[in-house]
């Protein structure tokens, strides 16, 4: 990754929102019954230099892809139906059933924006976001968090961004290298270079770190730590056998992981500053897949101790297992919401892999998309929607696909070819 971008993003960090005509908090709209429906948001095209076109359209597609907000077309209206320095022309956008407009302006690295309640003619929130030159985009991803955050009462997802495996080349000699690019397909950036067999990336929840599996040459695969930022990465420890299917501790001090020696798979922790192992399991099963909960106190994996591939779960330091899936069929690749209210897993059965959920103690199970071939899913930083890999037959490859955690829309998320195991990461701010 280039110096530029890094030196970019570290300046966005550090940048302080300023207020414009703070507005109160609190929620706007209820995501959850069967009466749901998206709320109206009429974006105006924002004022400014060149970079105003590109955030006007960064937001309306956000908010396309988000499910509860549903982008209206204004450009009947006229350039000055919503001036960046005043108050929209409210009547004028209601006719078109805008319950709210957003205004603003984008130039030399800044970007603000007001957000206004239709139907009460009050400003419900405001604010201003500055960073170096070329960052049009992840200023438009903030402001499109504070709208989708002001709106719903929930953490936006914009400005976040998912580590993925590239996939290229003839099926049977295809080459996989890791990938990082925003959670709407731009800004892609290619992490390995290609010289190695790269499986199951994941992203830390609290630090722009990944952790992921390579298999290159003669030796036993490997766990590498990579940071996404520097490019630095290293060998998390020299195990015997095959470590794979990592995964960060919610505070990113520990990865938990398996090891295979002889017909045995059981799950590990180790401590990053320590590089002290603890062993969690000791079963003559293959135990897998392992995952945290949010407060780091349990974890949730997958594993064919009872005959066929199921879903358990465990305190984290290792004891007595619970078997939580019942609902028919094979479950795997089991990864608990950043909220803790959900578990996603993949499933098999008929023929077909599904995407799902359940609540934390196996009820409540949601089919939420299902086919020929969908695996692996990735919570977004928010815990209201999912990314998954989805291969479709035919002599193609995997493509990447977004769903909301209550099964409403499906996206697929666009790639340069073929991709698989997505990666969300946190919010970047």
């Amino acid at each position: 990754m280039s110096t530029t971008r890094r030196s970019a993003l570290k300046l966005i960090a550090a940048a302080a929102a300023a207020p414009i005509l703070p507005a109160e908090a609190g929620r706007l709209i209820e995501l959850k019954g069967g009466a749901f429906q998206p709320i109206n948001v009429a974006v105006a095209p924002f004022a400014g230099d060149e970079n105003a076109r590109l955030a006007t359209s960064v937001i309306v597609n956000n908010f396309k892809r988000s499910v509860f907000l549903n982008p209206i077309d204004s450009s009947s209206l006229g350039p000055n139906a919503a001036p960046p320095d005043a108050i929209p022309n409210l009547e004028a956008f209601r006719a078109l059933n805008a319950q709210f407009v957003v205004s603003g302006r984008a130039q030399h690295g800044q970007i603000a924006f007001r957000l206004f309640d239709a139907t009460t003619g009050q400003q419900a929130a405001g604010q201003q976001f500055t960073a170096d030159a070329g960052s049009a985009r992840r200023l438009a991803h903030l402001v499109s968090d504070a709208i989708f955050t002001r709106i719903t009462g929930e953490k936006g997802f914009f400005d976040s961004r998912v580590v993925f495996v590239d996939e290229s080349g003839p099926k049977n000699q295809r080459r996989k290298r890791l990938a990082i690019m925003d959670q709407d397909g731009a800004n892609l950036h290619y992490l390995t270079r290609g010289d190695e067999l790269v499986v199951t990336p994941r992203f830390s929840p609290s630090t722009q770190d990944v952790t992921y599996m390579a298999m290159a040459g003669e030796g036993d695969p490997k766990v590498f730590l990579l940071n996404v930022e520097s490019g630095e990465r290293e060998p998390l420890g020299d195990f015997p056998g095959m470590a794979f299917a990592p995964r960060f501790s919610p505070d990113g001090s520990r990865v938990v992981m398996s090891l295979s020696e002889g017909s045995e798979t059981n799950l590990y922790s180790l401590d990053l500053s320590s590089r002290r192992t603890t062993r969690l399991t000791d079963t003559s099963a293959i135990d897998t897949s392992p995952c945290y909960s949010p407060d780091g106190g349990k974890i949730v994996f997958e594993s064919d101790r009872g005959g066929s591939q199921q879903i358990y779960m465990m305190n984290a330091h290792g004891g007595d297992a619970k078997r939580i899936s019942f609902g028919g069929g094979r479950y795997s690749t089991p990864v608990w919401s950043p909220k803790g209210d959900y578990i996603a897993f993949t499933k098999q059965g008929s023929g077909n892999f599904a995407i799902g959920v359940m609540k934390t103690d196996g009820s409540g199970e949601r089919i939420l998309t299902e086919g020929f071939h969908n695996e692996g899913p990735t919570w977004a930083p928010n815990g209201l929607f999912l990314m998954f890999f989805r291969d479709s037959g035919g002599g193609g490859g995997p493509k990447i696909y977004m769903v909301d955690v209550f099964g409403r829309s499906e996206t697929q998320v666009p790639t340069p070819g073929f991709a698989s195991d997505p990666a969300w990461g946190p919010l970047q701010g």
